[in-house]
C-alpha cells in the first residue's frame, strides 16, 4: 500500500493513501489503528475505498510504523494531532474509522471536532478501556510477555486454527506487528488506553457504526454496546465466532459493515 510522509511540528508523519487516485471532489476516510499496530492493518479496506475513488488516509501514529515519535500516552493528544495531520493533508472534513485505541482516538476526534467527523466507525471499542495490570507491567518492562498476552487475548479460540483468507496466519500477523514497535511503545499505547476517560458533555451527531466481535476477550461485546447506546442513532454490527482482531478474523464481513457508513 503506497503513502505519503508529511510534517506535523517538525516530525515525520507517514498516512497509507490506499494505492488509490481519488477524484479531486472526493469523500475522505482516515483509519486509525490500535495499540502497537500500523497502518498496515487497513490494508482491504484502504484498497477498497481507494478505488471506489475515495481519498485514504491510513495514518501510522507517532512512534508507530513509518512515523517518527515519540509516542503519545494520552488519547486526547492522538485525537489533537489527527486534526493537525488532516490539515496538513488538506482534509476538511472525513469519515474516521478506529479499532480498539484507535475507536478512542476516532471518538475523541468526533466529540472535539465535530464539524470535521461526517461519519463514525467504532471498531473492537470500550469506554473506558481498562488494561490489566500484568499487560502494563509487562509492557513497561517491554517483556515479549507483553505481546504473547495481547495477541493471544485479541483472538478468538474458534478461528486460531483456521482462515478463511488463504496465507494469513493471524497469530504471527499480530506477533510480528507488535515485535516491530519500538521500546515503550506498546505501554504509551496502553497507558492511554487504560486513562481514558469519556466525556459525558461530548455530543457526536454524526452517524454512528459500532463493529462488535461476540468473542472478544479485549473489549467485550458488551462494552461496544454500551458505547452504541451512548450515542444517538449508532448502529450495531455483531460478528458471531469473533475476537478483538476483527480486522484478521473476519476482514470481509468488517469492510461490509464499513461500506455502510463510509460510502453513504
Amino acid at each position: 500500500m503506497s503513502g505519503t510522509r508529511i510534517q506535523v511540528d517538525g516530525r515525520t508523519v507517514y498516512v497509507g493513501n490506499g494505492s488509490g487516485l481519488p477524484r479531486p471532489d472526493a469523500e475522505s476516510v482516515v483509519f486509525v489503528h490500535g495499540a502497537g499496530m500500523d497502518h498496515t492493518v487497513w490494508a482491504l479496506p484502504s484498497r477498497y475505498f481507494a478505488r471506489q475513488g475515495l481519498r485514504v488516509a491510513a495514518v501510522d501514529l507517532p512512534g508507530h510504523g513509518r512515523s517518527e515519535g515519540p509516542p503519545f500516552d494520552r488519547v486526547g493528544d492522538m485525537a489533537a494531532w489527527l486534526g493537525q495531520v488532516l490539515d496538513g493533508l488538506a482534509i476538511p472534513t472525513a469519515a474516521v474509522v478506529g479499532h480498539s485505541m484507535g475507536s478512542l482516538v476516532a471518538y475523541r476526534f468526533a466529540a472535539t471536532m465535530p464539524d470535521r467527523c461526517r461519519a463514525l466507525a467504532l471498531l473492537g471499542t470500550s469506554a473506558p478501556m481498562p488494561v490489566t495490570h500484568p499487560l502494563l507491567s509487562a509492557a513497561k518492562d517491554n517483556h515479549h510477555a507483553a505481546i504473547d498476552m495481547a495477541n493471544t487475548w485479541s483472538h478468538s479460540t474458534g478461528t486460531l486454527g483456521a482462515n478463511a483468507n488463504p496465507g494469513v496466519w493471524m497469530l504471527a500477523v499480530g506477533e510480528r506487528l507488535l515485535e516491530r514497535s519500538a521500546p515503550g511503545v506498546f505501554h504509551a499505547d496502553l497507558t492511554a488506553c487504560n486513562t481514558f476517560v469519556v466525556d459525558g458533555d461530548a455530543v457526536i451527531g454524526c452517524p454512528v457504526l459500532v463493529i462488535a466481535g461476540n468473542d472478544d476477550m479485549m473489549t467485550p461485546a458488551r462494552a461496544g454496546l454500551g458505547v452504541a447506546q451512548s450515542l444517538p442513532e449508532a448502529r450495531v454490527v455483531r460478528l458471531e465466532g469473533c475476537g478483538h482482531a476483527m480486522l484478521n478474523e473476519r476482514p470481509n464481513e468488517v469492510l461490509d459493515a464499513l461500506i455502510s457508513v463510509v460510502a453513504a
